[in-house]
């Protein structure tokens, strides 16, 4: 079993940052592929960035490229998002996610993680 926090969400105006945590126990966290994934109201939930369980490869979506980017830190058991120019289009609940499958490195499908955080809101204002 793996539980994950998230943390860090908020309500920010446009063109401000945030930077989101998630906090991983249970597992051995350098084994885990990681991704994060967000869901506005009334949409299907969406991926926005993963990382490989080295921390050497990323993905991320062509709607966050260059503003958002995910990083983890091994040691401290941690996956974070730094996400910078906000748009209120970026409003969501984001939610971090694991993934035990050697296969799935940096998977863009929800279905390939196995454990998900209870998500933190992000809301952007204009």
């Amino acid at each position: 079993q793996v539980q994950l926090v998230e943390s860090g969400g908020g309500l920010v105006q446009a063109g401000g940052s945030l930077r989101l945590s998630c906090a991983a126990s249970g597992r051995a966290f350098s084994s885990l592929n990681m991704g994060w994934f967000r869901q506005a109201p009334g949409k299907e939930r969406e991926f926005v960035a993963a990382i490989r369980w080295t921390g050497t490869v990323t993905d991320t979506a062509d709607s966050v490229k260059g503003r958002f980017t995910i990083s983890r830190d091994n040691a401290k058991n941690t996956v974070y998002l730094q996400m910078n120019n906000l748009t209120p289009e970026d409003t969501a609940v984001y939610y971090c996610a694991a993934s035990t499958r050697p296969a799935y490195t940096t998977s863009r499908s929800p279905e390939h993680y196995d454990y998900w955080g209870q998500g933190t809101q992000v809301t952007v204002s204009s």
